[in-house]
């Protein structure tokens, strides 16, 4: 798989000035986390107290303050060249150097991970300057993937695919909930990531909370279980469910699951360039609210995805940006019944100039396990 170059992250540095520019900010403050990670190539080894903090100016020279004790670790990524380094030592006023960065009376839009005592304290230092938060700012500077992002997360779609093949042999009936979810979290390791973010198994009546986390209770012959797993591989997410069966279904049971992939089809078949994203959560919504079930579709269609597993762009109703393509998003409609069970279908896709492209690829008919 192709290693991102100095001259891959110069070029987002300079995208990212430009998108700063044209939004009317005078830069980008980037702080650990995701976006550091997207434009410099660099995660300190923990994110503490210590202040590290790109500047992405409108106009000029990217610059990273940084700890002088971490200033070899981050002048040895691949983004190095593209970024000047201002180093401040323990025992100063590391805010002094950082904010002499800043226009007095500057724009920035700011990392959503930043500490809030360093916005704080910036405030402070720079009262007249103006500090908004990026993904409300500029929701788009990370939305559109590369082919290389592309190509990673379709890597993490596989090893969770790859993961539910597996699952789906295990036995079910008379295991708890908390047992499959770490058969899920041990699979998802064992094909490649590095990190898990969650496994939800929600069975029977807890299957009607989407975000249920896996408890002690014990599944049982005719349950209904929604399987969502995820996290990250290679520095990109995966996210998919999948509902399975403890042996044979009742009709209205079939129903609801036939109800909900049909909406998951409906909604990839609205992908398209040029669509507002909430034409996607229309879409899916219109199927299930046909069927009769529209009160127990609770939540949006889709959420973005890239270096997490919750990002810009969200398929939901209000949101008017047009798909570009390059973007990746879930597509996960879902029917939740209280106090009985619940069914959600979810792939991870990609926008293309000819439609969608699935990045998961498991099969999306109701599996029936032991």
């Amino acid at each position: 798989m192709k290693q991102n170059t100095a001259e891959d992250y110069a070029e987002r540095l300079q995208r990212g000035a430009r998108s700063a520019a044209a939004a009317g900010f005078d830069g980008l403050l980037i702080a650990p986390g995701p976006d550091l990670a997207y434009f410099a190539d660099y995660l300190p080894i923990a994110t503490t107290e210590r202040i590290t903090m790109l500047v992405v100016p409108a106009d000029g020279e990217p610059t990273m303050i940084v700890p002088i004790l971490e200033h070899d670790s981050a002048a040895a990524t691949r983004a190095a060249p593209a970024v000047r380094f201002v180093d401040w030592s323990d025992g100063t006023d590391e805010y002094v150097p950082t904010a002499a960065l800043l226009k007095p009376d500057g724009r920035y839009a700011i990392s959503d991970a930043a500490w809030a005592m360093h916005l704080l304290a910036l405030q402070q230092k720079l009262p007249d300057a103006r500090f908004e938060s990026i993904s409300h700012a500029l929701p788009m500077l990370r939305a559109v993937k590369g082919a290389d992002e592309v190509e990673r997360l379709a890597a993490a779609g596989a090893a969770a695919d790859a993961t539910f093949e597996q699952i789906v042999s295990v036995r079910f009936e008379g295991r708890t909930e908390n047992e499959v979810a770490a058969d899920l979290a041990r699979l998802l390791r064992e094909h490649g990531h590095s990190q898990v973010d969650f496994t939800v198994v929600g069975s029977g009546p807890n299957g009607a909370n989407p975000h249920h986390e896996a408890g002690d209770r014990t599944i049982e012959h005719g349950d209904m279980v929604v399987l969502d797993f995820g996290g990250i591989m290679d520095g990109y997410g995966s996210d998919t469910t999948r509902t399975v069966h403890v042996g044979e279904p009742t009709d209205e049971e079939r129903t609801v699951f036939e109800t909900v992939k049909r909406a998951q089809q409906a909604a990839f078949e609205a992908v398209e360039v040029g669509v507002a994203c909430q034409e996607i959560d229309r879409a899916a919504r219109a199927v299930i609210r046909d069927a009769g079930y529209g009160e127990y579709f609770i939540h949006r269609v889709g959420h973005g995805i890239g270096m997490t597993t919750h990002e810009p762009p969200y398929m939901v109703e209000g949101e008017e940006r047009p798909i570009e393509a390059g973007m990746c998003f879930s597509i996960e409609p879902g029917i939740y019944l209280p106090g009985r069970f619940g069914v959600r279908i979810e792939d991870i896709v990609v926008a293309t100039e000819t439609g969608a492209r699935r990045l998961n690829n498991t099969s999306r008919e109701l599996h029936i396990v032991q």
